[in-house]
Parts: structure tokens; C-alpha cells; sequence
């Protein structure tokens, strides 16, 4: 992101706030996507996560790392919206995509793997993401969500059984 349109955010500048939300919002969108189902709750956790942006963008000490700064915060909103819905109980042990190679055959792969997650509890989808996609260590997912490391890793193993299930029922 532009230091300069940054900058102009920190002022409160509308227009700037505008480019940003225009440049961010797809992107955005895709990150509360993987965890919520409803387009209302999207909708909803995407206003609160721009409002967020636009209202602590002083706390942004470096401009280059704003992009993920506010993936950080779609994320979080996302969680909260899901620990308002229900309480989350679930997690995942080994990173389950390899964003290493970055085959046609490996990307269709993927996108059919992130297809899948629908069919995930929520919970079960969040720590998912949480784990394999954002990268959130079990110490940290745990204590994001107010759960055991226990918990979170004998979760795992339920998300990893039902997503193969589900990709050999899909003959994926």
C-alpha cells in the first residue's frame, strides 16, 4: 500500500479511505469469506473490519506492513463474530496446503480444498484457517480462542478425516 494514501487515511481524508477500502476490499472479503458462511455476517464483519482500519490506522508504525496488519484485523473480527455466534471448539495439527509449488493442477487443488471448508463446523473452519492458511502456531490458536492446546490438537483430527472424506467423496 501507498505510504502516501496511508498517510492521508491517518488524516481522516474520505477519498483516501475510499482508495484504500477499493484496493482492500476483495482481498478482505476472501480472508472472512474462508471463515463465515453468511454474506451478512461477511458483510457485517467487513464494515466493522474497515472501521477498525480507518480508526487505529495511527497505531500502523510501518506502511509497508498494513496489508497484513489488516488481514490481522479481518481475522480477528471474523473470530469474534464466530465466538457471538457459538463457541468455537476445534483445531488442526499439520499444515494441510502446500503453498509451495504453484502448479495449475496444485492451485485447482487448493481452490477445491477451500470449497470444502463450507462443509467444515464453524469452528472446525476457523482454526483451519487459523492453522494451515494464516500460519498461527496451536499455542497461539488456543489462546486465541480461549480453548486448550489439547483441545485444539485432538480437533485435528476430526477436520483432517472429514475434509479427506469429503475429497474422495468429491473425487478430488
Amino acid at each position: 500500500m501507498e505510504q502516501e494514501l496511508l498517510l492521508e487515511c491517518y488524516r481522516n481524508d474520505r477519498n483516501a479511505q475510499r482508495k484504500v477500502y477499493e484496493k482492500m476490499v476483495g482481498r478482505l472479503y476472501a480472508v472472512c469469506r474462508r471463515y463465515l458462511k453468511n454474506d451478512e455476517d461477511i458483510e457485517e464483519v467487513l464494515a466493522d473490519t474497515f472501521y477498525k482500519i480507518f480508526t487505529k490506522i495511527t497505531q500502523l508504525q510501518n506502511a509497508e506492513t498494513f496489508e497484513a496488519w489488516a488481514r490481522k484485523i479481518a481475522v480477528n473480527e471474523c473470530l469474534q463474530k464466530l465466538r457471538s455466534n457459538k463457541g468455537l471448539l476445534i483445531s488442526l495439527e499439520e499444515n494441510f496446503i502446500d503453498h509451495s509449488e504453484g502448479t495449475t493442477e496444485n492451485l485447482s487443488l487448493e481452490k477445491d480444498i477451500l470449497s470444502l471448508l463450507n462443509f467444515l463446523p464453524e469452528g472446525c473452519r476457523a482454526i483451519f484457517n487459523l492453522f494451515a492458511i494464516e500460519g498461527y502456531p496451536h499455542k497461539e490458536i488456543a489462546a486465541m480462542l480461549s480453548i486448550s492446546e489439547g483441545t485444539s490438537k485432538s480437533q485435528l483430527n476430526f477436520a483432517r478425516k472429514k475434509l479427506q472424506e469429503l475429497l474422495v467423496n468429491q473425487n478430488i
